[in-house]
């Protein structure tokens, strides 16, 4: 089996490219960014696709057709990686960092990911239920 931790991230297969992902959702939060100024704002809205229940995308292989703006990490250049959380499994990867102790790939489930409060599902809003002009009162200091 190949050590999905330290083998260079352009040799891995697709399914290893996946479980380095923690499925924490924080890539699935709503970002407003300031016309003017370019910043990027999180908030604590998340995609409409996904389900906060299961902790997961509800809409995972069709959410690109679903979301046009939902990206899919592997396909963009490296400038995507300084966008990322810096919990990311692709963002330390990319920057040749450790992953996290309570990362499920190295502690084989996700109870220390869990206590960690890495998960963003309980500290959320589904964008379904925030009408446009709310979404800046859902503006957060730091990505959870």
């Amino acid at each position: 089996m190949v050590d999905i931790v330290t083998v260079p991230m352009d040799t891995l297969s697709d399914f290893e490219w996946e479980q380095l992902c923690d499925h924490c959702g924080r890539c699935c939060l709503i970002k407003l960014e300031d016309d003017r100024t370019a910043d990027v704002f999180y908030t604590n809205i998340i995609c409409k696709q996904y389900d906060i229940e299961k902790g997961q995308c509800g809409s995972y292989q069709e959410r690109q057709q679903l979301v046009p703006g939902c990206i899919v990490i592997r396909s963009f250049g490296k400038e995507i990686y300084s966008q990322l959380p810096e919990t990311c499994a692709y963002r330390l990867r990319y920057n040749n960092k450790p992953l996290p102790e309570w990362h499920p790939l190295l502690v084989g489930n996700t109870k220390k990911m869990q206590q960690a409060m890495i998960y963003v599902s309980q500290r959320v809003v589904s964008e379904q239920s925030i009408h446009d002009e709310q979404f800046e009162d859902h503006i957060v200091d730091d990505i959870m």
